[in-house]
């Protein structure tokens, strides 16, 4: 049936730009969304339970608002990556496998679950609360994993040849307004809890300032993940199986143009042949580990997974410190000046501020113009820019933050004298050539370049060396900068480097932009082998290695 295989990846390829489309970007976009809230709303409420489980007024220097130990705060905020990083591996592999509508269900259940779950406890003491919040987390990271790899891919093999590259970019977009969402929802019930339970600020009232209330807090906040995700339960399994899945994978090729018609507005023929389709990647064609993958996809694998490991270090880290940034840069107070539930608020809002003016537009500058300039030199020139900010960023870090501040001549922040709208200013840039950069194009490359048999194993591959990065990020670098401010300032100047390396290392992907998945992957080259009468039972020899 390769003539119909043919037909229906014709039919796929030149399709207009419909309303299907649009709906398949927001049922796997809010997917991306709930991923992006969960793994970055707990930076507006990680101090808040630092006041309420961690207080010590025996502490040397005189009574401080409590804060979460190094380790605890990191396990907190790194916990979900590890087990996104095991569930992009794990539902990677079982979406090429198994489908991919079979699989999405259960990440999305997963999610859904172990985000109720985070706002609850076994006991009441505080090993008792981050033991149980460390744990469901993490069961909540391994269900965003399967997210990565899954949404990726099918909005990928649904997305005609022509703006396949926006489509991508625009689910992955929705993890800008993840974040952004999950600066307003803690801003908003923040701000109620703030209004009816008003409280002193620490330096006034030690005791008094960490509301009780704020308890219920944090909870309200990382529940709140689930809604989104239950919401598009019922969109998800409404979802027919991808065509490419369905005929390359599964060989069922009527079915294929069956669901397609169903979904696009266009008819598909598909012709019979005497030759057999691929069946499974044991029975026809090469696998993951054989030598003949090495030879067409190593180089690539190599790129996607070193290229998204060095970003995810940079992005994950300064994304994962804001709380520890914004005092730095004037727009949120010492803590001593705010009672707990105040300081949820000014994180919040500068959060979702950060977010709104440099983080979102990013994504959707990508969206825009990726199919207008290809992915590679959009990776290549965020790489480069956010190393460059980043240096700047670094070098001048002492002199654009500033000094302490005299607690008696300001008692309202943490330092002054320095060039705080600069420092903003190249917070801001960095956060917007990431995501008008490498964190949009590595999510989106990895979902083209490989075959249908394996694309969402390579993906989750990519994803899972990308959540590497993040946990070096979350454990790694989070954990040097609490020794001081030189660490700090050296970490900014390695992370710089990093992302010079991330640029070179995008040498070895190739240009995606303007070919189909099948010249991309080389299945084309297996179809015709078929359509010619040169495979025998499924089993395809390829001639050329070198992709089209």
């Amino acid at each position: 049936m390769a003539e119909g295989t043919q037909a229906i990846f014709s039919s796929l390829d030149n399709a207009r730009t419909q309303l299907y489309h649009f709906k398949a970007i927001v049922i796997a976009g809010m997917g991306f969304f709930t991923d992006a809230y969960d793994l970055f709303c707990i930076t507006t409420v990680t101090k808040l339970i630092g006041r309420l489980y961690y207080y010590d007024p025996t502490v040397a220097g005189g009574p401080k608002p409590g804060t979460l130990p190094i380790n605890i705060s990191n396990a907190i905020t790194g916990v979900a990556l590890v087990g996104t990083l095991a569930g992009q591996l794990f539902f990677g592999w079982l979406g090429d496998r198994l489908g991919r509508k079979k699989v999405y269900g259960i990440t999305l259940v997963t999610m859904v679950g172990c985000a109720l779950a985070s706002g609850l406890s076994f006991g009441s003491s505080a090993k008792s609360v981050i033991g149980s919040l460390c744990f469901f987390r993490f069961w909540l990271g391994f269900g965003i994993g399967g997210d990565y790899p899954l949404s990726a891919v099918i909005m990928s093999e649904y997305a005609n040849k022509r703006t396949r590259g926006a489509f991508i970019a625009a689910v992955f977009a929705m993890q800008g307004m993840g974040i952004l969402f999950a600066g307003v929802i803690s801003l908003v019930f923040s701000g109620i809890f703030l209004h009816v339970y008003n409280a002193p600020a620490f330096n006034r009232n030690h005791v008094l300032s960490a509301q009780p209330q704020g308890d219920y807090l944090w909870r309200i906040v990382l529940m709140f993940g689930a809604v989104p995700a239950a919401l598009t339960y019922y969109w998800r399994m409404k979802m027919p199986e991808t065509a490419r899945y369905t005929a390359l994978v599964e060989g069922n090729h009527k079915k294929a143009a069956v669901d397609m018609a169903k979904v696009l507005d266009t008819d598909i023929n598909v012709a019979t042949s005497a030759y057999p389709a691929p069946v499974s990647p044991e029975a026809s064609t090469y696998g993951l580990f054989s030598q003949e993958f090495v030879q067409k996809h190593g180089l690539h694998l190599l790129g996607t997974t070193s290229t998204w490991f060095l970003l995810d270090i940079a992005f994950y880290t300064i994304n994962l410190t804001q709380k520890d940034i914004y005092p730095a840069t004037g727009i949120v107070r010492k803590a001593a000046a705010m009672d707990a539930i105040e300081e949820v608020f000014r994180i919040s809002k500068a959060m979702f501020l950060v977010a709104l003016f440099a983080t979102v537009p990013g994504y959707w500058f990508t969206v825009f113009l990726i199919d207008r300039i290809g992915r590679f030199i959009i990776q290549l020139g965020g790489f480069l820019l956010m190393s460059i900010c980043m240096a700047i960023l670094g070098a001048r870090y002492d002199s654009l933050r500033g000094k302490k501040c005299d607690a008696k001549k300001d008692p309202l922040h943490e330092y002054c004298d320095g060039n705080h709208a600069w420092f903003m200013i190249l917070y801001g840039l960095t956060l917007f050539f990431a995501n008008f950069g490498p964190n949009s194009t590595t999510f989106i490359v990895p979902a083209e370049l490989f075959p249908a048999r394996l694309r969402s194993t390579c993906h989750g591959i990519s994803a899972a060396a990308g959540k590497a990065g993040a946990i070096v990020g979350a454990f790694g670098v989070q954990y040097y900068t609490q020794k001081g401010d030189k660490q700090i300032k050296q970490s900014i100047i390695a992370l710089a480097v990093v992302n010079f390396l991330g640029f070179l290392c995008s040498f070895m992907v190739p240009e995606t932009n303007g070919l189909s998945l099948e010249e991309l992957s080389g299945e084309d080259k297996e179809i015709a082998a078929v359509t010619n009468g040169i495979a025998t039972n499924g089993k395809h020899e390829h001639e050329d290695s070198q992709m089209v």
